[in-house]
């Protein structure tokens, strides 16, 4: 077992800080790198501690969920030194505080181990014994102004969680919260007081990885507050298979109780509680929690007081008139081992004792006859919005600094201010200050620019108009956000055939593949003016119509779109021999590798991944088997290889027309290969775990056929799919290129394995090289209008050009060499109209979606 340093003397410790050695080997953090067994956590505290010297210090520590800021703060705690916990992600907010409290120490982030910076010996702070932990108030990261919390108030709270929660030490819960906030630390003292394992990450619920990681350790529990349920929606939350879930909690301001019942009556379907919980800061953390059973029935409540602590209510003149006569609405005070010490202003207030024993919460709340308590409004000006507490007082006094007359108020989902309007000071340049103050995201914040601010007849502020500007400005908004959004979605239902369309679906959600993308994205620019560049997975709600059109006329085409637009002219061309430019198929797999991932490697579940899959191997293979019958019956020297899609399997080095489809072949093949990849839980949990770095292994394994070190007796080289694979995954790579680092080492790899590919033929080299680097580095390109629509509609019909071509282009080839390039693309244009009219008129066939690429080919050889 570890042991711990023994305490400064004149000061306590945190007990959940020194027995973390008696849970031995069970896992106490699991993060995307491994496992941190108790144990191991035990002894790096331990170390720490020691670094951290014997004499009380002041710890300024930038909250982060990693192990090395965890560890320095367990390290302090459980060695006695009173720790300032400051966010992480707000250099300002670390400058403010760092000025206004000297610290003794300065703890400052590291890829590994966090540096901690000694700024003198000893410590010229006096403190009292019980202080333990400095946090700003939600909403205040960088005023001065601080709660301070004793010993005895974290280990009461985090026992008080753990209790009503019934926390076991087999639970695992994600750290969905900054540390630095009051909710997100309650989840990591709560949990390893149990010997419980916490998911540690700063990733979001709206990234894929997260739901991976979570997966993989068998997460138990997830916390979040108001816009976590947001985001929780927007990603589909309510199909995921997460089997190892247990609880949800809710806390950080109000969420609506419609959202409570509905969450409450899926967590009773899929097997998990919601547990909707009540706090502040100045408690430590919670006050109140709503019994997972109550929810459905009492969803706007509260509930009940923790373990350990009461509320009272005290009559307050401004109660809410309606609800006073025999309610029983006063102002909820909270009395427990968790209510704070008190506020600190300035170091000197580090040595107070507990000056605050009950905690007026300044909240306005009745008891119902069921025993539950329910918030009814405010007592003081104070809102609390996303989890943020904000002092409107502070805001207009902040702007009065910068010479502006403002009136503040708003309520649980944004701010709103009216300004007097100022030379040189627009809505969004008053918003951008407040949002840098306060913390707040820009959505939160509205600003009326007025002539003269609302008054009452006494000459006081009129609040009540102020929040009446923002009431009328969403109304009307409103009623334009619905009118697009039922003009968006019935364009949706029309595009993709779907009767399921809602203002929260997006395009990949809906099944949307690369060929309805190239058509929808031209009917939303056309409403939309400009797409934005994650238009496919962005929500219906937040596409918006704008008032007017934009003035420029420049447009954005997507890279893979003109690609496979100039892929299947060049392609149809050379056939046709008006020019030549081949290597058209190669870059294609590269694009169709690239729209794989893009469209299919989504959040979705893998079984559902599998299924589209399989779709969109139906999908290309099945139109390609009915031309390829019709044109057997026209007298086309295919046979039935070539009806089978077999052909290129069979016949390897055949160069007659029984080549033409070998993309065809080739595309198909790799994606059954893909979908029996996926297939395997292994596999799926490797590619969400590592997006980027699994298409690049599969590029290496390509390249052993595409250099011939695994030995194909008898194969093409440049047609067969077992050769050509490694261009599908360069794509499939592309795709998960997130970073500048990436993208150059995907670049590297295509430079290095193209050349000689082909060999004499470096102007084929160089074509495929230069589409795949715009495809990496350039997502979009500059257009218009026009040229958007042309590029869509080739790129959209390329399979059925592609199909068609071989038989359209000889009828006119020795009248007009232009007349049969144009021949032909119009008749696979008008297949592929007729044949999309088709299968929507047909209900009884499958809904195929996701994957379909361009389809291209070459001059009466592999292109």
């Amino acid at each position: 077992m570890t042991l711990l340093p023994a305490p400064p003397a004149g000061g306590h410790t945190l007990p959940l800080a020194h027995g973390l050695a008696l849970y031995g080997d069970r896992p106490a953090l699991v993060t995307a790198d491994g496992m941190v067994s108790y144990s191991e956590l035990s002894r790096l505290v331990a170390d720490t501690a020691r670094r951290l010297g014997t004499g009380r210090r002041l710890v300024l520590l930038p909250g982060a969920n990693t192990v090395g800021a965890l560890v320095v703060h367990l390290a302090a705690l459980s060695a006695g030194h009173p720790v300032l916990l400051v966010p992480g992600d707000h250099p300002e907010a670390v400058e403010s505080l760092t000025a206004a409290y000297d610290p003794d120490i300065v703890v400052h982030p590291g890829t590994g181990e966090w540096r901690i910076e000694e700024r003198r010996p000893g410590s010229v702070h006096t403190f009292h014994p019980d202080l333990a932990l400095l946090l700003s108030t939600s909403g205040s990261t960088g005023s001065p102004k601080l709660v301070r919390l004793s010993y005895e108030n974290l280990q009461a709270n985090a026992e008080s969680i753990a209790t009503y929660l019934k926390i076991r030490d087999t639970d695992r819960a994600a750290t969905t919260l900054p540390m630095h906030y009051c909710y997100g630390l309650s989840v990591v003292h709560s949990h390893l007081l149990r010997g419980a394992g916490l998911v540690l990450t700063e990733l979001s619920v709206a990234d894929a990885c997260f739901w991976e990681l979570f997966r993989i350790s068998r997460g138990t529990a997830l916390a979040g507050v108001p816009y976590t349920f947001d985001l929780l929606d927007r990603v589909g939350f309510a199909e995921m298979d997460l089997p190892h879930l247990r609880y949800i909690t809710q806390a950080g301001g109000r969420l609506a109780p419609e959202r409570v019942a509905r969450y409450a009556e899926l967590g009773q379907r899929r097997g998990w509680d919601l547990f909707v919980m009540y706090g502040q800061t100045e408690a430590t953390a919670r006050m109140a929690y709503l019994p997972p059973e109550l929810a459905g029935e009492h969803p706007g409540s509260i509930g009940v007081p923790i373990p350990g602590g009461s509320f009272s209510l005290e009559p307050v003149e401004e109660a809410p008139v309606e609800e006073a006569p025999g309610h029983g609405v006063g102002e909820l005070v909270y009395s427990g081992p968790n209510v704070m010490l008190g506020y600190a202003d300035t170091p000197e207030d580090l040595a107070l004792g507990r000056t605050v024993v009950t905690l007026r919460t300044g909240d306005l709340a009745r008891r119902t006859e069921q025993g539950l308590f329910e918030i009814v409004g405010r007592r003081s000006r104070f809102l609390k919005i996303l989890g943020m507490r904000i002092d409107p007082q502070q805001v207009e006094a902040m702007l009065e600094r910068h010479g502006l007359s403002a009136f503040c108020a708003g309520d649980d989902e944004r701010l709103v201010l009216a300004v007097v309007s100022k030379p040189g000071w627009d809505e969004r340049r008053i918003r951008r200050r407040v949002v840098d103050e306060c913390g707040l995201p820009t959505r939160a914040v509205a600003v009326h620019l007025l002539p003269d601010l609302p008054r009452l007849a006494s000459g006081k502020p009129d609040y009540q108009a102020v929040r009446a500007l923002d009431q009328m400005a969403r109304a009307d908004q409103l009623l334009v956000d619905d009118a697009d959004d039922d003009d968006l979605c019935a364009l949706y239902a029309r595009i993709l055939d779907r009767t399921d369309v809602t203002p929260e679906s997006t395009f990949v959600g809906l099944g949307g593949d690369s060929l309805s993308y190239v058509e929808m994205s031209l009917h939303l620019e056309q409403r939309l003016g400009r797409l934005p560049a994650s238009w496919h997975t962005t929500p219906i709600r937040d596409l918006r119509i704008p008032a007017s059109k934009p003035p420029s006329r420049i447009r954005a085409l997507e890279t893979s779109v003109a690609l496979r637009a100039v892929a299947i002219v060049c392609i149809v061309a050379s056939h046709v021999r008006l020019f030549e430019i081949r290597g058209g198929a190669h870059l294609l797999l590269a694009v169709a590798g690239f729209n794989f991932a893009r469209f299919l490697l989504t959040s979705a579940e893998r079984r559902e991944r599998v299924r589209r899959t399989g779709r969109s191997i139906a999908r290309i293979a099945l139109p390609c088997v009915a031309w390829t019958a019709f044109a057997i019956l026209i007298g086309a020297e295919y046979d039935l290889s070539n009806l089978l899609l077999l052909h290129n399997a069979l016949f390897p080095q055949d160069m007659g027309p029984g080549l033409h489809l070998w993309f065809v072949e080739a595309l198909v093949y790799i994606l059954l290969t893909v979908l029996a990849l996926l297939a395997v839980p292994a596999v799926d949990r490797a590619e969400r775990r590592f997006p980027y770095g699994l298409p690049l292994a599969l590029v290496a394994l390509g390249l052993l056929t595409r250099y011939e070190l695994v030995g194909l007796p008898d194969r093409s080289q440049i047609t067969d799919a077992v050769t050509v694979f490694w261009l599908f995954a360069l794509g499939w790579a592309a795709a998960k290129a997130r970073t500048t680092p990436h993208r150059l080492l995907v670049t590297l790899a295509a430079l290095t394995t193209v050349p000689g590919f082909f060999p004499g033929e470096p102007r084929r080299e160089a074509f495929v090289l230069i589409g795949f680097a715009l495809l990496v580095w350039f997502p979009t390109l500059p257009s218009r209008h026009r040229i958007n629509q042309a590029a869509g509609l080739l790129a959209a019909s390329s399979l059925s050009i592609y199909l068609t071509h071989w038989q359209i282009y000889p009828i006119l080839d020795d009248v007009s060499e232009p007349l049969s390039l144009a021949t032909a693309i119009l008749f696979g244009i008008g297949y592929a109209k007729a044949t999309g009219h088709l299968t929507r008129k047909l209900p009884q066939l499958p809904r195929l979606a996701t994957l379909r690429p361009g389809f291209p080919g070459s001059r009466r050889m592999p292109s």
